[in-house]
């Protein structure tokens, strides 16, 4: 039974193979050598297997904790437990460096500090560790500034630390903490000594989640589990010191980053009434804790964070890039509206929070789909759709010539793609194997007969979990295949394919009726409103002020009208508004519903 079982199979996918394999191909100039103009969220980068796990038997990539640094104009990027760093030049193609030295245990929650010509670089530890140094970060040569930097007593740290030099000050100094027990401390580095301590450590913010909303832990903040802070990052901005950091706890959606600020390196701070100032509960990459806060080639700023994906492991997480600022009163944003839809590549000092959004609007949310196989019922190829990246579809083998395809039930304008991998099952604990890379086919067609070949990547060996794919040129198609050609993985997994451009027709209309009502516990607001017909999803958009609605909570239109909103701030008014977004665009906002 089994042997009859296995041939039928195998006939049956043969079939199903033919129809794609003996398609004509009408080749059009497929994205090889083009350099993107644009970037999509979780960053395209090849994150590196995670080794923690080896003894469990769990391997999955992972990043998270990043710091990007902008060293002579050309950018440098660190995360957790990577074996390495990254180096780019446009924020959008980056190259992997194994460096000279490294940790014996490698970095995580790494901290980095361009100076001069010179870049530092520092570990989490509990214990003596060196701080790095180079003048070359590009070629990967690293050199001991000091060989042990004083133990500080148990449980202090220094984890998750921040290096910080005050250009006005001229003086150095350290941030860090990772704990649901101590607090973010802070110390001056003395500049004479190779940054030693200069000063004792201090502590300097704790959480408040009885005062602070978003600071409560869980999904949509709904556990008791006192929250963690972590992350510290400063950065002064017209005199004012905003000590950064992450909280409530990296493995929900509600990760975020928050801000205190203070008129001293050392304060005292005060804390924002506006947090948190990055915050992406919804969509696709959920959760913005944990990053960075660093300027580009242009002046603007960026704020970075790690959204989760907690397939394998609460803390398998990814990597993301905000457009972040400070408005004219001071107030520190991060700008998360339809942060995980393709945004431009900056070219000059934006205006305008929204202006490098592409309107790259996403075509494929829960649209039909057929695959050449599938491994069990439970990880169907719909599953590719559902922009969840905890669902994912597992084909019957890994094989070249595996594919599936995407029915966007009608001819669309396609600017550009993301092809999002699972590692399911995957037996992989070194990412520098000669196997470890990702090569894949897109097809367009308005028939399924004629297949035209729209990207190949088949000329390079490289490893892409979150490939992000920009088309030369735009395309028009009813119909989207992906064909596998190679993965390292023993399972062919993929939890989503997403396609963006434009449906040709109307942007939703504005969502009507918006209420926005405070709970007794002034901690959460209940927002509704009436469901727009052909609304793909809505973004609710609130803030401090009529003119200030940088948050956003993004949902689907296939969800309940009506939403909990539970990061609020007591003795705060709050002010809110929605929009509606299908595939040809985005509504006008609503008038603003406030103060409440």
């Amino acid at each position: 039974m089994i042997m009859k079982r296995t041939i039928l199979f195998c006939i049956a996918f043969a079939i199903s193979m033919s129809g794609f394999a003996q398609s004509p191909q009408l080749n059009i100039p497929a994205p090889n050598g083009h350099k993107n103009k644009t970037y999509c969220n979780p960053m395209d980068i090849n994150y590196q297997y995670n080794w923690e796990q080896v003894n469990d038997k769990i391997s999955y990539r992972s990043g998270a904790d990043p710091v990007i640094v902008n060293h002579k104009g050309e950018y440098y990027l660190f995360h957790t437990i990577q074996g390495g760093y990254w180096h780019s030049k446009d924020l959008s193609d980056w190259r992997y460096i194994t460096p000279s030295r490294w940790p014996m245990e490698d970095m995580c929650a790494p901290a980095a500090w361009s100076k001069d010509d010179t870049l530092f670089l520092f570990q989490s530890t509990f214990q003596q560790r060196p701080i790095f140094y180079t003048t070359t970060p590009e070629n990967g040569k690293l050199h001991f500034y000091n060989r042990w930097l004083p133990q500080l007593p148990k449980d202090i740290g220094p984890w998750d630390p921040a290096l910080f030099y005050d250009e006005e000050l001229k003086e150095w100094y350290m941030y860090w903490g990772s704990s649901n027990t101590y607090p973010l401390f802070g110390a001056q580095l003395d500049k004479n000594k190779k940054l030693t301590y200069k000063s004792d450590y201090k502590p300097l913010i704790y959480l408040d989640p009885k005062n602070h909303g978003w600071e409560r832990f869980g999904q949509d903040h709904r556990s008791e589990i006192t929250p963690f802070t972590e992350g510290a990052w400063m950065t002064k901005h017209n005199g004012k010191y905003y000590l950064q950091y992450g909280a409530p706890g990296t493995e929900y959606n509600v990760y975020a980053n928050g801000t205190y600020v203070g008129d001293n390196p050392l304060g005292p701070f005060t804390y924002a009434s506006y947090n948190p100032i990055a915050y992406k509960p919804g969509g696709f990459m959920q959760g913005m804790g944990h990053g960075c806060t660093f300027k580009d080639n242009y002046g603007n700023y960026w704020n970075m964070g790690t959204p989760w994906i907690a397939v394998n492991w609460n803390f398998e997480r990814r990597i993301d890039m905000i457009p972040a600022g400070f408005d004219k009163d001071g107030q520190m944003f991060g700008n998360s509206r339809f942060a995980d839809f393709p945004h431009r590549l900056p070219t000059k000092k934006w205006t305008d929070k929204d202006e490098l959004f592409t309107g790259w609007m996403l075509l494929s949310y829960k649209k039909p789909t057929k695959s050449s196989s599938q491994k069990e019922s439970k990880f169907e190829s719909g599953l590719t759709t559902d922009e969840n990246p905890r669902t994912f579809w597992v084909a019957g083998s890994n094989k070249s010539g595996e594919w599936l395809s995407i029915d966007l039930e009608k001819k669309c304008t396609i600017n550009a793609l993301q092809i999002n991998y699972t590692d399911y099952k995957s037996d992989i604990y070194d990412s520098n194997q000669p196997k470890v890379y990702i090569q894949f086919r897109i097809y367009g067609s308005n028939d399924q007969k004629t297949w035209v070949k729209i990207a190949d990547n088949t000329n390079e060996k490289r490893d892409r979990p979150n490939a992000y794919i920009e088309l030369p040129k735009p395309v028009n198609f009813r119909y989207i295949k992906f064909e596998n050609i190679h993965v390292p993985m023993p399972n062919l997994a993929v939890s989503d394919i997403r396609i963006f451009g434009n449906g040709g027709g109307l942007a939703p209309a504005t969502p009507q009726n918006l209420k926005a009502v405070r709970d007794k516990d002034e901690r959460n607001a209940f927002i509704k409103w009436d469901k727009v017909e052909g609304a793909t999803g809505y973004n609710i958009l609130w803030g401090v002020a009529p003119d200030k609605l940088y948050q956003t909570y993004q949902i689907w239109g296939d969800e309940p009208n009506e939403k909990e909103v539970r990061a609020l701030n007591l003795g705060v008014k709050y002010y809110f508004a929605i929009e509606a977004f299908n595939e040809n665009g985005v509504s006008k906002p609503t008038g603003v519903a406030g103060a409440i």
